[in-house]
């Protein structure tokens, strides 16, 4: 495996390369944990618990052989039934910059392998100070 070219001081909230450096990898480990935090506190409620678990159980029979837009349908079930929020989360002006950086880093190497070159993208905006 290649080293990591696009090294992060913050691994949970980060941009960095696929191993074949042919796309890039946002991590957000944020949003999965207030995903099963929502779960969880509509789970400790015995009717939406029995709610979420039958909806859990279509999902999964579905994952057997999937039709056309059925996954997400389903996904959305549970999440209604869960009642989980939005997945998003708020990052600071300094996680910003920083995933800025990285996803800098990151597109100077997708487009080097890439035989079309986005010219639409420069490599490093100007930045403009106040």
């Amino acid at each position: 495996m290649p080293a990591d070219l696009t090294p992060s001081s913050k691994p949970g909230l980060s941009v960095r390369l696929r191993s074949d450096w042919l796309k890039a990898i946002f991590r957000v480990d944020l949003i999965r944990h207030h995903t099963l935090l929502g779960l969880v506190g509509q789970w400790a409620e015995d009717g939406a618990r029995e709610d979420v678990i039958d909806r859990l159980d279509t999902l999964a029979d579905a994952l057997q052989q999937p039709r056309e837009g059925e996954l997400d349908a389903l996904v959305e079930a549970v999440e209604d039934s869960a009642g989980m929020d939005t997945a998003e989360i708020e990052i600071s002006l300094a996680d910003a910059v920083r995933l800025r950086d990285e996803l800098d880093a990151a597109i100077g190497w997708l487009t080097r392998f890439n035989p079309q070159r986005l010219t639409a993208v420069s490599s490093r905006p100007e930045r403009r100070t106040a």
